[in-house]
């Protein structure tokens, strides 16, 4: 078969491959994009997530949005282009107009119930987080690489619930790709990874007037960060202004605290605290506003419509959730994304707050698999 694709044209290679070709045989290998849009003032927050799976010959992807008390979710997901572009899945496209600047994202819905035309603009430089490393004796369960960039989205979205116009609201975008477990349950002996199974993950960018900051952890059940890393970076009123090196201020002895709702896995708010590279105290206090974004609209725990699972040659889904009705003991609602307001110091900010919890975790009082907090 033949692997050449446009991107063999460019003198970008790492191995002795085509591009298409993943430096890993392993069926977990994948490729993302992660985006969402928060606006505080009409009280959104959408979220999309695209992923290739080049192992499994697979691209998947998910546009929703928590509006108005519900949640619209669409799914798409096909069989691989081997040449990778364009970028679509069924209705769902992403046009990169201007890499590291400047991206489109258009889902066209045949039946008209969720359709959007949206465009992120990019005001801070592309920020590499730490590597995420995890391996089970001889095998690595997970080997991923991720940047983070903040923006403005405009565009518009129309629900079942109306016509939303979005002017220059505030936006954040990962990529990561590499190895993570995705797809469906493994057969085989029970792996041994750890004798406690669970996670514990928490991440804030925020956007300020003139800066942002990243913050992120793991943590074991005891409280212990396994990876924790935090930033300062100017943002950029001129994508042309953004520099190939933009200053970036390292955030040290980092510690942080969750605000939890009453009997869930649900956060109200949070504090995180740290020292600057120029021994600045940094103390960001969040608090939630707006609707909950559950994750597994953009298939995160989702049972139908998980990563990289196999659907058929195309296929399509939409489901709606009204978040009042949510059941917070049901795990696959665990995983969340919420608007915060920030302040730090005299700043003012918005952001988005990510919190996972799934078994033990002593600090914030959970002490099963799935219970909630005290």
């Amino acid at each position: 078969m033949n692997h050449i694709t446009p991107f063999d044209d460019y003198p970008i290679h790492q191995a002795a491959s085509p591009i298409a070709v993943p430096s890993s045989t392993d069926r977990n290998f994948y490729d993302r994009y992660w985006f969402n849009g928060i606006d505080p003032d009409t009280n959104y927050i959408f979220e999309i997530g695209i992923g290739v799976y080049p192992n499994r010959h697979i691209i998947d992807a998910h546009f929703s949005i928590s509006y108005q008390g519900k949640q619209y979710s669409y799914h798409a997901s096909q069989r691989m282009n081997q040449k990778r572009v364009p970028i679509e899945v069924g209705p769902i496209s992403l046009t990169i107009n201007d890499p590291m600047k400047k991206l489109t994202f258009t889902l066209d819905d045949p039946d008209k119930k969720l359709n959007c035309k949206l465009q992120f603009i990019a005001n801070s430089s592309a920020h590499q987080e730490p590597r995420s490393t995890l391996t089970e004796g001889v095998r690595t369960l997970m080997d991923t690489i991720r940047f983070t960039q903040l923006g403005k989205w405009t565009g518009t979205i129309n629900t079942e619930a109306g016509k939303i116009e979005c002017k220059s609201i505030y936006g954040t975008r990962d990529r990561s790709w590499g190895i993570r477990p995705i797809g469906e349950a493994e057969s085989g002996a029970p792996g041994l990874v750890i004798d406690e199974p669970g996670v514990y993950w928490c991440w804030a960018p925020i956007h300020f007037k003139d800066f942002c900051t990243h913050f992120g952890t793991f943590e074991d059940q005891d409280g212990n960060s396994t990876q924790i890393s935090g930033h300062k970076l100017p943002l950029y009123s001129d994508v042309s202004n953004i520099p190939e090196e933009p200053k970036v201020e390292n955030l040290y002895n980092l510690k942080h605290s969750i605000q939890w709702q009453k009997g869930t896995r649900w956060s109200t708010g949070a504090i995180i605290e740290g020292i600057s590279d120029t021994k600045e105290k940094i103390k960001i206090n969040l608090e939630t506003l707006g609707p909950k974004f559950f994750c597994r609209g953009i298939g995160y725990q989702h049972e139908d419509w998980k990563h990289g699972i196999w659907k058929g040659e195309s296929a399509t889904g939409y489901e709606v959730w009204n978040l009042d009705e949510i059941n917070p003991e049901d795990h696959t609602f665990f995983h969340t994304h919420q608007i915060v307001k920030a302040t730090l110091g005299s700043n003012s900010g918005i952001g988005t707050l990510e919190n996972l919890v799934i078994g033990r975790h002593d600090p914030s009082g959970f002490k099963d698999f799935f219970d909630g907090a005290p």
